[in-house]
């Protein structure tokens, strides 16, 4: 699925492991991510929203991601904080289970919000 691929201007140079990094939505901060992937242009971060939305994490598309800037260790996404807290909750076990199915799932939440330029 398209929305998994990370956006060819998103890293300058080679991929920066983001894991850590604040994670700023269109209008705010929505949390830090958790875990990270990245491979061959293609990922998904899970961010944890800490208080903001009660500790839930979600799994965000690399499609998503707008920006990432190393110094400030700040990932910006291309959707807004009310479009992430409707997304549907993290949920590993299921992802483990069939990671495919999983991510189709997902993306087909997120494909709207996938900045394509």
């Amino acid at each position: 699925m398209e929305i998994f691929m990370y956006r060819m201007d998103v890293f300058a140079g080679p991929p920066v492991d983001v894991t850590g990094f604040d994670v700023e939505a269109t209008d705010g901060h929505i949390g830090k991510v958790d875990e990270a992937t990245y491979d061959n242009g293609r990922g998904w971060l899970v961010v944890d929203t800490g208080f903001w939305i009660f500790g839930k994490k979600r799994m965000l598309p690399a499609g998503v991601v707008r920006d990432v800037d190393p110094d400030e260790r700040k990932l910006y996404i291309s959707i807004a904080k009310d479009d992430v807290k409707q997304a549907p909750d993290y949920d590993p076990d299921r992802f483990n289970e069939d990671q495919s199915r999983y991510e189709d799932e997902v993306g087909q939440y997120y494909t709207p919000y996938q900045r394509t330029g």
